[in-house]
């Protein structure tokens, strides 16, 4: 074990969160602090910066780590702090339909940088997510065929986050990648996806009171059964009154939706006890 992986273990930290972004970076040291995320130390070197080696001593990665919605995932899941994964939620601007649409020319597409560290470091699961736009597609038919190619078995849903009960559209692929074997290793599992918030009735016409009431809704017909939906929360309660807005509303734009994250996670923990 080496020096830093010495101090990392003795200090209980077990996570490595790279972020460039300092607001960002110093909103994962407060939840560090807070006890809301795994235990760990903040990188906010370019991930191109990032050697193999010093990612010695840790048991989870999480690159591009905004303010740790993965984590936070994760551990509502059910995935203990100390079970290994990395995950890696690309930037999205290059294959965004309201950016330049560069793609992979863009200089923000920063995949080749996790696939190298991921081919010097060969973790067991990767967890990550990319904007579900036709480019975004694209992207992962690339991230799918790097990743066969170092033997991991990958899964992708196209899923959206008023699915899961968020009161918003946000359209994301999600994919998983499994080094052989790692599905069988019988770490447990978790409950299944949670059921969304909002309850309707049969017919549609119960609509709830939370904090996002004022959501722009959509009436649904899904295959559990009819129900209204939020796709869209009001600006007012994220905006409106908030210091140093501008870093929070950038930290939450970039952020995953938390239950949309913990529903793949316990979707994917599911398969331990089905396979």
């Amino acid at each position: 074990m080496g020096i830093r992986a010495g101090i990392c273990k003795a200090a209980g930290m077990t996570a490595f969160y790279n972020e460039i972004d300092p607001f960002a970076a110093q909103w994962l040291r407060n939840l560090i602090d807070a006890g809301h995320i795994a235990p760990g130390v903040v990188d906010e070197r370019s991930i191109w910066d990032i050697a193999p080696e010093g990612l010695d001593g840790f048991t989870q990665c999480h690159f591009f780590a905004g303010i740790g919605v993965w984590s936070h995932a994760l551990r509502s899941a059910g995935w203990p702090d100390g079970r290994p994964v990395w995950t890696a939620s690309c930037p999205c601007q290059p294959f965004s339909d309201a950016g330049k649409r560069a793609g992979t020319a863009d200089e923000r597409h920063a995949w080749p940088a996790v696939l190298w560290l991921a081919q010097a470091r060969h973790p067991r699961t990767i967890f990550g997510e990319q904007v579900s736009s036709k480019d975004g597609l694209a992207w992962f038919d690339l991230v799918q065929a790097d990743l066969d190619g170092e033997g991991y078995t990958v899964s992708g849903l196209d899923t959206c986050a008023a699915g899961v009960g968020a009161p918003h559209r946000r359209q994301r692929l999600y994919f998983v990648a499994d080094a052989d074997s790692a599905r069988s290793q019988g770490h447990g599992a978790g409950s299944g996806p949670r059921a969304p918030a909002e309850e309707v009735s049969a017919g549609g016409t119960c609509r709830p009171s939370t904090f996002w009431s004022d959501s722009d809704w959509v009436y649904c017909d899904d295959p559990s059964g009819p129900r209204w939906r939020p796709i869209e929360p009001g600006s007012f309660p994220l905006a409106d009154g908030i210091t140093s807005r501008v870093g929070r509303l950038r930290a939450y734009g970039n952020a995953l939706c938390a239950p949309q994250a913990e529903a793949f996670v316990r979707a994917r923990m599911d398969l331990e006890v089905t396979a």
